[in-house]
């Protein structure tokens, strides 16, 4: 028998290891902001062509369903924001929805799951107490539909219904939302064996606070990693130490039972000036080194036996999406299909993977400070950024989501009023800004708390309007 050499063995030992492995999933989140993409048919032979198995789209369009029938890629729809209402105070409304936007298309189209909703508690349009009625109306027409069984019902949430993310094991969701949503939600997810989905950008931790984290840390390349002083794990990536954030806050709440799926997580390729490590190489090398890291199993250091099934952001570029650069560049294809960098999205593509460091990437010390907030932002005063008012979001947009702000968002609008500091100049893009801005820092900067469904950004100069000084803090 022929002696096998050492580097012949080795090649032997990694094909075992990837024909074996047993690890998570990986899917894409299909958002159509764009007025230059692909035919919904060609999507789907794009996605098949990618070994991609599982999409999550961002409504129900009949066109998208037709195209997917048959295709054996398992698909996540969405409900909208803006359906919520109906949604949780008719169950005729939910009803009248399912049957037309999943029942008539089921099982030709292997719908897996519904999401009621994305984001609802950073949605401007104050529909949060909509959501558990809308999740329960959705899961009855499905019950009716003898559908329940196969399809979960959940809703994403962003990182900013958090508390506390730092260190992992402190981790809390606002009170305020404790009774009134997460413990009503939680309840139903357990008794309907559905999922929490949870939407986890370390984009947005590292952009506001480059000073503090380490780029390795946020793109999974090797570092010394961070201890977490509450238990003793150490972390060796911002993503597990947000995850493992989420999961510490259900545990508090004993909800240790219930699943996670990571409904988004993306990083954009290119970016605004001011955007910190929003550039092609970073985005390739999170994205890839994503994959990697959940094909090949393992869960999280708190949960280590919790396999996920994560969805990048996103499959295009889309160019009418409102906001910084970054908004428009998170794709992973441009619209003529070609791709905005080269990684793997199978166990197949990884066998031959490589992260490729260009000989100028920076390399900061593994963060050291403490990193408050949902999402894992600092409050390092070398790091500071603030929220504002995007102004081509338009009147009507600004003007819900700076309602939101000084109402059920908690944002300290006094300044604002009549006679008060901040009241001059009087326009609805610096009076937003005000809000905006007291809302995100209240947040502790979060991830995912300066959006307001597109009517706001980060930036890292203090903000002028007239004399009126915008806080960094609270």
């Amino acid at each position: 028998m022929e002696r096998l050499s050492v580097s012949r063995f080795l090649l032997l030992l990694l094909s075992i290891f990837f024909a074996f492995a047993d690890g998570g999933s990986i899917g894409v989140n299909y958002g159509r902001i764009a007025n230059n993409l692909p035919s919904a048919t060609k999507v789907v032979e794009l996605l098949k062509s990618q070994g991609i198995d599982r999409v999550k789209v961002f409504d129900a369009d009949p066109s998208v369903l037709k195209s997917l029938s048959g295709s054996g890629i398992k698909v996540t729809v969405d409900l909208p924001n803006e359906l919520l209402l109906a949604a949780g105070k008719r169950p005729s409304f939910a009803a009248t929805w399912v049957e037309k936007n999943v029942a008539a298309y089921y099982p030709e189209t292997q719908i897996e799951a519904i999401a009621v909703g994305n984001e609802v508690f950073v949605d401007p349009h104050n529909t949060t107490k909509f959501l558990v009625p809308a999740m329960k109306n959705i899961h009855e027409a499905l019950v009716k539909s003898n559908l329940h069984s196969s399809i979960k019902v959940s809703s994403p949430i962003a990182l900013s219904a958090l508390q506390a993310s730092y260190p992992s094991s402190a981790g809390s969701f606002r009170p305020e939302l404790v009774e009134t949503v997460f413990r009503p939600m939680f309840d139903f997810l357990r008794q309907t064996g559905s999922y929490l989905m949870v939407n986890a950008y370390p984009f947005f931790a590292f952009e506001s606070n480059s000073d503090v984290i380490s780029l390795d840390y946020a793109l999974f390349r090797e570092n010394p990693g961070v201890v977490d002083a509450g238990n003793g794990l150490r972390y060796f990536s911002l993503f597990d130490a947000q995850i493992d954030a989420v999961f510490a806050a259900m545990s508090a709440l004993k909800y240790d039972d219930i699943r996670m799926v990571v409904t988004e997580t993306g990083w954009p390729s290119k970016g605004d000036e001011n955007e910190i490590g929003a550039s092609l190489e970073n985005a390739a090398a999170y994205n890839g080194n994503l994959v990697r890291r959940i094909l090949t199993g393992g869960g999280t250091p708190l949960k280590p036996k919790a396999d996920l099934t994560v969805y990048l952001f996103a499959l295009f570029n889309e160019n009418k999406k409102n906001g910084p650069t970054s908004e428009r560049n998170y794709g992973l294809f441009y619209p003529d299909e070609k791709k905005v960098y080269d990684i793997p999205l199978t166990m197949e593509g990884l066998k031959n993977y490589h992260d490729h460091r260009s000989p100028a990437s920076g390399n900061k010390p593994v963060a050291k400070a403490p990193i408050n907030g949902g999402g894992g932002v600092s409050k390092s005063t070398s790091g500071n950024t603030w929220c504002v008012a995007n102004g081509e979001a338009g009147k009507e947009k600004l003007q819900s989501a700076l309602d939101y702000a000084c109402g059920e968002g908690g944002a300290d609008c006094r300044p604002i009023q009549q006679g008060s500091t901040c009241y001059s100049p009087n326009t609805l893009e610096a009076h937003a800004s005000f809000a905006f801005n007291s809302y995100y820092q209240k947040q502790s900067r979060a991830g995912g708390s300066c959006y307001f469904g597109g009517a706001a950004y980060v930036v890292t100069q203090p903000p002028k309007y007239g004399e009126c000084e915008f806080p960094t803090g609270y």
